[in-house]
């Protein structure tokens, strides 16, 4: 199932700066594509319909009849009665992490099937879990509404009625009928708002020649201190300062990020996601060359440093009004939260 293709707020120099114009478009112009974040490959994500208001209520849900802990894959019964009407959710295992707030990023494993048959349509059990935004019609309603308060480490389960799913139409390319209701399971795994950060290892920085970067993980903007009167590098740096142990990024990934970018001469800040006080959801395909180059192999809840050079950079032509001189040397640190 695909999410409807709406465009997330971005922040304003995200398309003229560090999150804008691949290899083709040094020049960050305005008119590169949005970013938004990439549905997985296959096509059952649970997806949008609108934003209609929902009454939650208990039940029914079929039983969970094996893989019944947090983090197992489920299998779930067949509905023997009538669903309700409305959306009905359990807590199957109660968190303890931080609760979810319209405007976050969750990370889930989840699996989804038909009421009346069984039929699972769609699990990221075996996969990997999935990230998206919540309480911005980037998911079906039913999720929206579910989500919306539950605690990290929660295990939930949902009966969803085809009007918080996918309406009168259904989604015939996954097999559900306009008259379907759905049934999720959904692990809780991670939850990322504007004050996330890695929280990987840190990484001794020896090289007195590169920045040095804070490795506080308590959601406030790095500090970034630049060797005075060094020469910038002529070769892209990325290097770790905190290394995590998720996923490593492919090519082509979109990954969630926290970012700063500044100037290797002056110091001085021309973007940030700190400053626009929300996540950044980053296609590595429309990235300037030195981010594509450098985030592939970096894993997941890190904190990477990278030194582009401006030929990896924007070069003699940087983007109207974003603070970048010519052939500038950029240095940004970058909190891969998530791959997407």
């Amino acid at each position: 199932m695909r999410r409807r293709s709406a465009l997330l707020a971005v922040p304003a120099l995200l398309l003229t700066a560090a999150g804008c114009g691949g290899s083709d478009n040094k020049s960050g112009s305005a008119t590169a594509s949005p970013t938004t974040p990439a549905a997985p490959a296959t096509p059952t994500t649970p997806g949008t319909t609108g934003t209609p208001s929902a009454q939650i209520v208990p039940g029914p849900v079929p039983g969970i009849t094996a893989g019944k802990g947090f983090g197992q894959k489920p299998t779930i019964a067949k509905g023997t009665i009538a669903p309700s009407p409305d959306l009905a959710v359990k807590t199957v295992v109660q968190g303890r992490g931080p609760a979810i707030a319209g405007g976050d990023y969750v990370q889930v494993n989840y699996l989804g099937q038909i009421w009346d048959t069984a039929k699972v349509f769609d699990t990221s059990f075996g996969r990997g879990p999935f990230t998206t935004v919540i309480g911005q019609g980037q998911v079906i309603p039913g999720w929206d509404e579910a989500l919306i308060g539950r605690k990290t480490g929660t295990r939930l389960e949902l009966a969803v009625p085809p009007a918080l799913g996918y309406g009168t139409s259904g989604n015939p390319q996954a097999g559900i009928k306009g008259t379907d209701t759905m049934v999720f399971v959904i692990d809780v795994l991670n939850r990322f708002d504007g004050k996330s950060s890695a929280t990987g290892k840190p990484v001794p920085q020896k090289n007195t020649a590169l920045p040095t970067v804070g490795t506080a993980t308590d959601g406030s903007r790095p500090s970034v201190k630049i060797p005075k009167g060094a020469k910038p590098p002529a070769k892209l740096v990325a290097e770790y300062v905190l290394e995590g142990d998720g996923p490593a990024v492919k090519s082509g990934d979109t990954v969630l990020a926290q970012y700063q970018g500044l100037l290797w001469t002056t110091g001085k800040e021309f973007d940030s996601s700190y400053s626009h006080g929300q996540l950044a959801p980053l296609e590595l395909d429309k990235l300037i060359p030195g981010w594509q180059q450098g985030l592939v192999g970096k894993k997941a809840n890190s904190r990477v440093l990278l030194v582009t050079p401006p030929a990896l950079g924007y070069g003699s032509q940087p983007p109207s009004g974003s603070g970048i001189p010519a052939n500038a040397t950029l240095v940004f640190t970058l909190d891969i939260l998530a791959v997407m």
